[in-house]
């Protein structure tokens, strides 16, 4: 298995309708569902939930 088949990378986008994207990796082996984190959007200025886009 190469690097990019156990950590992809991932895009996590803003549910608050902004737009707005983060860059990560995530452990396929960990996590095999789409991840889901609480992360800053500067736009709004607030802590809102961050999905990941396929």
């Amino acid at each position: 298995m190469t690097r990019n088949d156990i950590r992809p990378i991932v895009k996590l986008r803003s549910t608050a309708g902004t737009g707005y994207t983060y860059i990560t990796r995530k452990n396929r082996r960990n996590d095999p569902d789409r991840l889901t984190l609480k992360k800053y959007d500067p736009v709004v200025r607030r802590h809102v939930e961050f999905r990941e886009e396929r």
